[in-house]
């Protein structure tokens, strides 16, 4: 196989390697397992035992054995034609994979954040019509809304000296 089509083989198998791990371990369909993964990752009685399960949570420990799954599967081999081509190819998969589940994860953010901007700023807006079309009780008596709020101190006492000083000046 040539450099160029083993480069091209590169960035696409890393995609569907690169859907597998984030799918696992974010995504809702899986969200039970993943649980069930997390709480065996925590409360394991062995070391063996609770790494095996934190695999299943980490896309990119994940993504290790997902590359395995798809080098053994395609046979694929980067840059020499031996065992060595196998290690450097999934090495070079998972890397890509986790460039490519990076990017996802920050346009997923970037998307979510544009959507929470967009609902504030419609229920800003559902306020200022409700206002708008609220009559103002105060404005229908005719009594201009200043004139019913009753003067009164303004200030905050900060603490008991304020106080007693304050009254030392008011005689």
């Amino acid at each position: 196989m040539s450099i160029t089509l083993q480069f091209i083989w590169l960035f696409t198998l890393a995609i569907p390697i690169a859907c597998v791990a984030w799918t696992v371990t974010h995504e809702e369909v899986f969200r039970e397992p993943r649980e069930y993964c997390v709480k065996c990752s925590k409360e394991g009685r062995t070391l063996l035992t609770r790494k095996f399960f934190y695999l299943f949570t980490c896309e990119y420990c994940f993504s290790h054995y997902v590359t395995i799954l798809f080098v053994a599967i395609t046979n694929y081999k980067l840059l020499m034609d031996d065992w060595r081509g196998y290690v450097i190819a999934g090495f070079a998969l998972v890397w890509i994979a986790n460039v490519y589940m990076s990017l996802f994860a920050r346009i997923r953010i970037e998307l979510k954040k544009e959507r929470t901007e967009v609902s504030v700023l419609e229920k800003q807006e559902r306020q200022q019509e409700e206002a708008m079309d609220t009559p103002d009780p105060e404005s229908e008596s005719g009594v201009p809304p200043t004139a019913k709020r009753p003067e009164g101190r303004s200030k905050q006492w900060t603490n008991e000296g304020d106080r007693h000083a304050d009254r030392r000046y008011r005689v």
